[in-house]
C-alpha cells in the first residue's frame, strides 16, 4: 500500500488567535472553573498579569490541529502533551507539526517510534510531533497518535489549510 503521508512530512501551521472568549470558552466547556481562567483580577491577585488558557483547552487545540489535516475519518487514539509558557489573551498560538511514525496494517513500522495496536488491519497509524508556540515562547509540546481507514487513502490527500473551520 503506498501511503501519501511520509516520516519527516511537515503539517502546514496553524495560527489560533488567543482571546478572552476562547480562554474562558474553554475552560467552561471542560468544566474547569479555577477563577484564573476567567476572573482578570482573581488571577492578578495570584500573581498572573491576567487569565490564562487551561491544559485541556490547549489539549482540543492539537486535536483540531490533528483533525483539521487528516480529515473526518481520522481517529485520534492518543494525544500526550505537555504546557510551558501561558496562553494570555491578545497572544498567537502557532501550531507546527512533523510525522515521526507511519504503520502500515500489518503494524510494520514504517518510521521510528513505538507501536500502538490496532484494531483491525484497515487502518494505518501515524505519530506526530506538535509544538505551539506563542509570543513568550513554547506553550505546548507533545505527540498525537492517529489511525486513518486505508479507504481514505484513496479518497483524500493531506489537507492543506485549516482556515476552511472557524474557531
Amino acid at each position: 500500500m503506498e501511503h501519501p503521508y511520509r516520516v519527516g512530512d511537515a503539517l502546514p501551521p496553524l495560527e489560533i488567535p488567543v482571546t478572552r472568549t476562547l480562554i474562558v470558552a474553554g475552560a467552561i466547556a471542560s468544566r474547569d472553573y479555577q477563577d484564573v481562567h476567567h476572573d482578570a483580577e482573581l488571577a492578578r491577585e495570584k500573581g498572573s498579569p491576567d487569565i490564562f488558557m487551561n491544559i485541556l483547552t490547549t489539549n482540543g487545540l492539537v486535536g483540531r490541529y490533528i483533525t483539521d489535516h487528516f480529515g473526518p475519518t481520522a481517529v485520534l487514539r492518543k494525544v500526550a502533551i505537555r504546557l510551558g509558557a501561558p496562553n494570555y489573551p491578545g497572544d498567537l498560538l502557532r501550531l507546527t507539526g512533523s510525522i515521526t511514525t507511519v504503520e502500515s496494517e500489518n503494524h510494520t513500522p514504517v518510521g521510528s517510534g513505538n507501536r500502538i495496536p490496532i484494531e483491525s488491519e484497515n487502518h494505518t497509524l501515524i505519530e506526530v510531533a506538535v509544538a505551539g508556540d506563542n509570543r513568550m515562547g513554547r506553550h505546548v509540546t507533545g505527540k498525537v497518535t492517529v489511525t486513518l481507514p486505508h479507504e481514505s487513502y484513496k479518497s483524500q490527500q493531506p489537507h492543506g489549510s485549516h482556515d476552511a473551520r472557524p474557531l
